[in-house]
């Protein structure tokens, strides 16, 4: 049995707490947070485990075999570093630093150190994405055209990152996973409305080799909550509609053939219009599934989808989003 430490019971601790309470292989045996009332409903939901607002008494504690981050990300470099110093593993919510460089830090103490890294990009380990990801290994959708996502709603404002760094990490670890190549470059284009040098409202556009083109559109002031993600191939084109309750994803056969007849400004569009089927998607909690990958990882080795390489990644891309943003939509190689 895999013994858990958390650290942060704010916004997602407790799910982080609940899933690895009862997922196979792994027990919380202690949680730390600086607020006196937040350990008291600790106690409260869960009596069996220990609490204390000391994250040095954690780190060391030997009933802790690993440790799981939910703070704020200013913080996870340090904490996951002083984790990893002591010889433990670390599962650490997104983003998974502040920077580049504390990034690659981290990634190359744990090699170091032969300990195990896993960024919590929950959304890898949904029905819905597993889903998408073996169309596109199954050729269904056939060669790629784009990718394209929206994840907007009405707050939550956060107080030390703006809209890409709270929103996008989900949407580039789903892109980064399902189309299975590196972007060359980045475009964005961001606005902040209430004076705290933070884009509230922001457009990515990342280009690929191979004619592939991702756009993820973020945002914290929508009057209503959408979570759909288009992406579009030769063969079949795809929309997933993470807030729909059955059927998530919808898989059309529309498409286009273009061809070319006396002289290459003489073109015939021929569009393809056949049946809509919505494929079976497994709806187990996804923090449960990574939670127990995570036992897994720790445990026997081997490889998953969200490493701290794959994190690196997640970051370096953010960051030269936030470059291109800082530049007014000015295109950065990643």
């Amino acid at each position: 049995m895999l013994r858990i430490g958390v650290i942060g019971y704010g916004y997602w601790g407790p799910n982080v707490v609940r899933n690895f309470s009862t997922a196979n292989g792994s027990e919380v045996t202690m949680v730390c947070d600086m607020n006196q009332q937040t350990l008291k409903k600790v106690k409260k939901v869960y009596p069996q485990i220990n609490v204390t607002d000391n994250i040095d008494e954690l780190i060391k504690s030997p009933d802790v075999d690993a440790i799981a981050i939910a703070t704020p990300v200013f913080t996870h470099h340090d904490l996951a570093k002083k984790v990893l110093e002591a010889g433990k593993s670390v599962f650490i919510e997104k983003p998974f630093t502040y920077t580049v460089a504390e990034a690659e830090d981290l990634v190359e103490l744990a090699a170091k150190k032969n300990l195990k890294l896993m960024v919590d990009h929950t959304f890898l380990y949904t029905g819905a994405v597993r889903k998408i990801r073996q169309l596109i290994d199954d050729g269904i959708l056939g060669n790629l055209y784009y990718f394209d996502s929206s994840r907007v709603n009405l707050g939550l404002f956060q107080h030390d990152v703006n809209v890409v760094w709270d929103l996008a990490p989900h949407d580039i670890s789903i892109m980064d996973y399902v189309i299975g190549e590196k972007p060359q470059a980045v475009v964005a284009t961001g606005i902040g409305h209430f004076g705290r040098g933070l884009e509230d409202v922001a457009y990515l556009t990342f280009y690929y080799d191979h004619n592939i083109i991702a756009h993820i559109n973020v945002n914290w002031l929508s009057p209503v909550k959408v979570r759909t993600t288009l992406i579009g191939g030769e063969k079949k084109m795809l929309v997933w509609n993470d807030l729909e309750p059955d059927e998530k994803i919808k898989i059309y056969d529309k498409g286009v053939q273009v061809k070319t007849k006396e002289g290459k400004y003489n073109l015939l569009v021929d569009y393809r219009s056949g049946d809509m089927w919505a494929p079976k998607v497994d709806s187990t909690e996804a923090l449960k599934l990574m939670a127990e990958k995570f036992v897994d990882y720790v445990e026997n080795g081997g490889t998953i989808v969200n490493d701290g390489i794959a994190g690196l990644n997640n970051i370096k891309m953010l960051e030269a989003a936030n470059k291109s943003l800082t530049n007014k939509g000015g295109m950065v190689y990643i």
